[in-house]
């Protein structure tokens, strides 16, 4: 079983407490960057490094590519987090965290689900 460092441990446990804080006040319902936003905002007010949509490169056979991908954030060059607004998480969700966690070369992510009645049920944690 894979095991994370307990640092790791204690940044997801406040990004998870942050992004409940923000959904306790803005209920579901809104765009995805919105609640981008305000959990990034969450994160630096509770003195987190945050990365917000990040043009991160893709080497393909070799070569470079200027913009593969942009993560929603990531929290102390350590945690991945992306945000959906879904019904439900599918497994294409989940395929893409963790393409995103093998290019960045981090371990952890988390899928956070700001659609749901309680955010607690839309919450997912994925390890590479």
């Amino acid at each position: 079983m894979d095991m994370i460092s307990k640092e790791q441990q204690r940044i997801t446990q406040s990004i998870i407490g942050a992004a409940i804080e923000v959904h306790r006040l803005l209920g579901p319902g809104l765009l995805e960057a919105t609640y981008e936003e305000c959990l990034a905002y969450e994160l630096a007010e509770r003195s987190f490094f945050v990365e917000r949509q990040v043009a991160r490169p893709v080497v393909y056979k070799g070569v470079k590519l200027s913009v593969g991908y942009r993560p929603d954030l990531i929290v102390e060059r350590s945690i991945l987090v992306e945000l959906k607004t879904v019904e439900r998480f599918h497994p294409v969700h989940t395929a893409q965290l963790l393409t995103y966690l093998k290019l960045t070369g981090l371990r952890v992510g988390l899928l956070l689900n700001f659609n749901s009645v309680l955010l607690a049920n839309g919450i997912k944690r994925v390890l590479l």
